[in-house]
């Protein structure tokens, strides 16, 4: 009997107790490593942040071009959107009149229309007369018949217009929702870049986001300071008038704030302050780089002339006005204004002469 007793429940005492909390101590450590809350983040080198930074600069400003195309289909597939509803607002007008007419007509036909047309004739005071009213209502007829078909004709139209409103309206709510998450890519890839640049001292800050002594003098000189507001590109000459008075628009924005979508006058991203100085030459470019670079004729490296634009990086997602002696004018990215810059700064993917 004694072999089927079920054995009895003792309390942790003395050594047992204590060996079980020091076990429970250590899962308890090794769960915080596993967790990774044990372990500070490897501080970066001023050179970790400075690839890092470049990379979501980089990362933004494709994202900044998609977004400016975007913005552009959207603002395209608006004035469809308008142009479609203000004729089709105008169509519902003239077919409201002409409604009304064939009111008007049915509504004479059905006061009149008490009597057959032969007993009419045989009352009538004036049969000649009323002759010659029957053949003026068989030719209004035939009017009558043809505005009917003209109804038709644009309930037709107007419902074709409705359809393709429609359809611009489905377009213009899929881009305004690829601006959204385009402006949200950039939004988290700056904020990224900022925090870590928070991370360093002012003078480890202030050598992540230089560009070279050229360009940091450039940025510091801004319009109207006598500095760098004339058009000087060495002995090198602008191939025409236009693409001087484009480069000399560049110069003279030189010092003016990167700002992602940003078109002028005041303030520019990259492909913005290229479309602005040929604007004021008097030609239109594409909003885009991608469009951009297609804008004129391919020239090589080795062929530059002041006015070309300069494309950078597989995507091309940067551009530049190239100003002679291997430099050009660019608005870089949100660390740093519009500047004067070398175009080895950065991988070079081709260039554009636009005029």
């Amino acid at each position: 009997m004694a072999a089927h007793r079920k054995p009895r429940n003792r309390p942790l005492g003395g050594s047992t107790a204590r060996t079980a909390a020091t076990l429970a101590l250590a899962g308890a450590a090794t769960a915080t490593a596993f967790d990774g809350t044990g372990h500070a983040e490897p501080q970066r080198t001023p050179d970790q942040v400075r690839a890092e930074v470049d990379k979501l600069y980089q990362e933004a400003e494709a994202a900044t071009e998609k977004y400016n195309g975007a913005r552009e289909k959207a603002d395209a597939a608006q004035r469809r959107l308008k142009s479609l509803q203000d004729e089709a607002a105008r169509r519902e007008d003239r077919l409201d009149s002409a409604r009304d007419a064939l009111g008007t007509v049915a509504a004479a036909q059905y006061r009149n229309g008490g009597l057959d047309p032969a007993l009419q004739l045989a009352l009538s005071a004036d049969p000649d007369q009323y002759l010659e009213g029957a053949e003026f209502a068989e030719r209004a007829g035939d009017r009558q018949s043809a505005a009917v078909a003209r109804v038709r004709d644009q309930l037709r139209e107007i419902e074709r217009l409705r359809g393709a409103a429609r359809i611009e309206l489905a377009s213009l709510r899929s881009r305004q929702a690829e601006l959204k998450r385009n402006k949200q890519t950039i939004t988290e890839k700056l904020g990224t870049a900022r925090q870590l640049l928070d991370r360093l001292s002012p003078p480890e800050r202030a050598g992540v986001t230089a560009e070279g002594t050229g360009g940091d003098r450039a940025s510091r000189s801004h319009p109207g300071d006598g500095h760098s507001a004339l058009p000087v590109v060495g002995p090198v000459a602008a191939p025409g008038p236009r693409a001087t008075a484009a480069v000399a628009y560049a110069y003279q924005k030189i010092g003016s704030p990167y700002v992602w979508g940003a078109t002028g006058p005041n303030a520019f991203d990259c492909s913005g302050l290229v479309q602005a100085a040929y604007r004021s030459a008097g030609i239109a470019l594409p909003r885009t780089t991608y469009a951009q670079i297609s804008a004129g004729r391919r020239v090589s490296r080795s062929e530059l002339l002041p006015g070309d634009l300069v494309f950078f990086y597989s995507g091309i997602s940067h551009v530049g006005i190239y100003v002679g002696n291997g430099q050009m004018v660019h608005a870089p990215n949100s660390s740093a204004p519009v500047r004067l810059a070398p175009i080895s700064q950065m991988p070079f993917a081709g260039a554009t002469r636009v005029v």
